[in-house]
């Protein structure tokens, strides 16, 4: 299947709000891939604070990592945890601005809908969060940044399996509607 056939779901949000573990399921129940964050890979091992260098190196690495595995995408789909709008965010909020590669970047990247998902999970303690004080902050702000791109986004509220089954009926729905689209 061409790569321009594939759909691809993003999920993005606040951090701890699940996007990792619905990205598994997601792509579990459909049968098909994820795309893991890669600023977790690229984070894990840094013994010092983050520089905007570093957010670029990760905006590059998503994109790569994204272009490697939706070759390798099953039955049409691939969902990938979280997308490079994240080092935008990341980006704003730390250093007060975006460099033009990633914002020029950022224009490329095409998805069929994004999950966001909601900050009523409880917060989990990870050495790569920072911030659990400012989780509706950032709610507001993915709100902002995914109506400034007209982003096809639905919102993903709820605790334990009533998240995946809300998360699963939309990209049902989703999936529905676009092949009524398509017929």
């Amino acid at each position: 299947m061409a790569v321009e056939n594939i759909i691809k779901i993003a999920i993005v949000g606040p951090e701890s709000t699940g996007k990792s573990s619905l990205a598994n399921q997601l792509a579990t129940h459909f049968n098909t891939l994820f795309v893991p964050e890669y600023a977790r890979e690229y984070c894990k091992d840094l013994n010092r604070n983050y520089t905007l260098e570093d957010e670029v190196n990760i905006f590059y690495g998503q994109v790569a990592l994204e272009n490697k595995l939706i070759l390798l995408a099953k039955k049409g789909l691939i969902f990938c945890d979280t997308m490079v709008l994240t080092v935008k965010i990341w980006c704003d909020h730390l250093f007060g601005y975006t460099p033009a590669e990633v914002l020029d970047g950022i224009k490329d990247q095409n998805y069929d809908l994004y999950l966001l998902t909601d900050i009523d999970l409880p917060w989990q303690e990870d050495k790569l969060r920072d911030f659990p004080d400012l989780r509706e902050h950032f709610m507001n702000v993915w709100h902002q940044e995914l109506q400034a791109i007209s982003a096809n986004y639905r919102v993903v509220s709820g605790i334990g399996s009533t998240r995946f089954s809300t998360a699963k009926t939309i990209v049902e729905n989703f999936l529905a509607e676009k092949d009524q689209k398509d017929l």
